[in-house]
């Protein structure tokens, strides 16, 4: 498994890039979000459990130490694994 930087050390890298807004997501257990965007860009840092991104047809299934860019507005579509999944986010406005 890949060393995970603590929170505080991704949001200063995040926020020295310019990003507006860092948080951290847990998903419950089995959650599928259907396709669906955002007015946001984000980059993403999976830090628990595992998830399936799935962009433009094509899925990725994604672990602790994963990480995944969406620009604003892209259609997309989650689904967590049976433990859940955390990922820690930043946003950046359109």
């Amino acid at each position: 498994m890949a060393v995970l930087p603590h929170f505080a050390e991704f949001e200063a890298a995040e926020r020295a890039l310019g990003c507006d807004e860092v948080i951290a997501r847990a998903w419950d257990a089995d959650v599928v979000q259907p396709e669906h965007t955002h007015p946001f860009g984000a980059r993403a840092l999976v830090v628990q459990g595992e998830m399936w991104l799935t962009v433009d047809g094509s899925t990725r299934h994604l672990l602790p130490g994963d990480r995944f860019d969406l620009p604003a507005g892209r259609p997309h579509a989650e689904r967590y694994g049976p433990q859940g999944a955390t990922y820690w986010t930043a946003r950046s406005k359109a």
